[in-house]
């Protein structure tokens, strides 16, 4: 077995396990511990937190030691999260559910980060698009499946099973992660200090022009998406005056949408230009706002799937084909920090976005919170498009640009 067929079963455990966390924290917090809004919204901030505050540091240990230890060490560490949710749930208290939760969500920083940077060690740069579609199918799968399976199996089931649940998927994460081999690390010299190395990654992403522009297409796109999420509530109650349900509808399409970008990614990408998925992610992302702000109130649920389905299939690909970017021309000894960079840019900017849109839209009205997303979105595409992102042809040629 290929150690990207090991990861991407490992990455079907712990995407599996962290969608049935992400839904069921809110579920656990009121259904079993009967948890006051502001704590579960505490608790939903916690998981967010793991990956603005592990990224930078879990990107050093990438860059540094054995990236086989730390998968296992990731899936491990998710694991004992996972299991002891499902134990502080059993004995009823919120304090150390809380905690591991937490420590789950570590686990999942550290995965993805280290799932990252053992990619372009095992295949060709030519296959990196086909191989990161491969690792992504996974988390776009569970995104959409999960939330629909747990909101069914909740009718039926105590909310206390679904931490056990997660905890299985772990566990398979971990078995599988033992099966990686070991791969090669480029060693580190004793005169860089944690500080230093943290800034020469910053440095590294600033200064060059394919990652800075992905940072900036990656920083506006997901302020857009915050915004959107926080304005849609508002817009369906009060505009389009139709079902709640509708919200967990449009969010299921956006996971098929991002199921069917992986898709062809992982079947076609190696037959489109990498340019053409990086302009189209965030390109075909603009429509969706105009989509929305075009619904008639009381209108049809389905421009509103569709919109939802527009930002889940463009933006999947062009993740893939940015992450195939950002491994070929990060140096192989700083891509866990590259990565852990532009991780942090991403997590920071969504409660931002999601604070300041609650705002504009309180003090105004969802119409004008969808043109809020609009401008955003806009200002993604025109980051890709200004950029050399544009000019990348081919992997291929990347790489012999980078080597020259």
């Amino acid at each position: 077995m290929t150690p990207v067929r090991q990861l991407t079963r490992a990455a079907y455990g712990i995407h599996i396990a962290d969608q049935i966390a992400l839904v069921s924290v809110p579920l656990v917090a009121a259904l079993i511990f009967d948890a006051p809004a502001e704590t579960i919204g505490l608790l939903v901030a916690c998981q967010s937190m793991a990956h603005l505050l592990g990224s930078i540091p879990f990107g050093i240990l990438v860059d540094t030691y054995q990236q086989r230890t730390l998968a296992i060490a990731a899936t491990s560490l998710s694991l004992v999260g996972f299991s002891g949710a499902a134990i502080a749930v059993a004995f009823g208290s919120l304090f150390w559910f809380g905690l591991f939760v937490v420590l789950s969500g570590f686990g999942i920083v550290l995965f993805m980060l280290t799932t990252l940077s053992i990619i372009p060690k095992t295949v060709a740069p030519k296959d990196l698009g086909t191989a990161n579609a491969g690792i992504e199918l996974p988390r776009a799968l569970a995104s959409f499946a999960v939330p629909l399976s747990v909101g069914i199996a909740i009718s039926y089931m105590s909310a206390g099973w679904l931490f056990p649940l997660a905890a299985v998927g772990a566990a398979a994460a971990c078995i599988f992660a033992m099966q990686l081999p070991r791969f090669e690390i480029t060693p580190i010299t004793v005169t860089e200090t944690v500080f230093g190395r943290v800034l020469e990654g910053g440095k590294y992403v600033v200064r060059h022009g394919l990652l800075r522009a992905i940072l900036l297409c990656a920083i506006f796109w997901n302020f857009a998406f915050s915004a959107l999420l926080v304005t849609m509530v508002p817009l369906i109650r009060d505009v389009y005056v139709i079902g709640a349900g509708t919200f967990g509808i449009a969010l299921a399409a956006f996971g098929a949408g991002a199921i069917m970008g992986s898709w062809i990614s992982r079947r076609y990408g190696a037959r489109i230009q990498p340019n053409i998925i990086l302009l189209f992610g965030p390109g075909i992302s603009v429509l969706a706002p105009v989509i929305l702000y075009l619904v008639p109130a009381q209108g049809s649920f389905l421009p509103i799937c569709a919109a939802f389905f527009i930002i889940g299939f463009g933006p999947s690909m062009w993740l893939i084909a940015q992450n195939s970017v950002r491994q070929i021309v990060s140096p192989s000894h700083m891509l866990g920090r590259v990565n852990a960079v532009i991780q942090t840019a991403i997590y920071g900017v969504r409660p931002l976005a999601a604070v300041l849109a609650g705002a504009f839209v309180g003090s105004s009205s969802p119409q004008a919170g969808l043109v809020l997303v609009f401008v955003a979105f806009v200002l993604s595409f025109l980051a890709a498009t200004v950029s050399g992102l544009r000019n990348v042809k081919s992997y291929e040629s990347l790489r012999s640009a980078v080597k020259a």
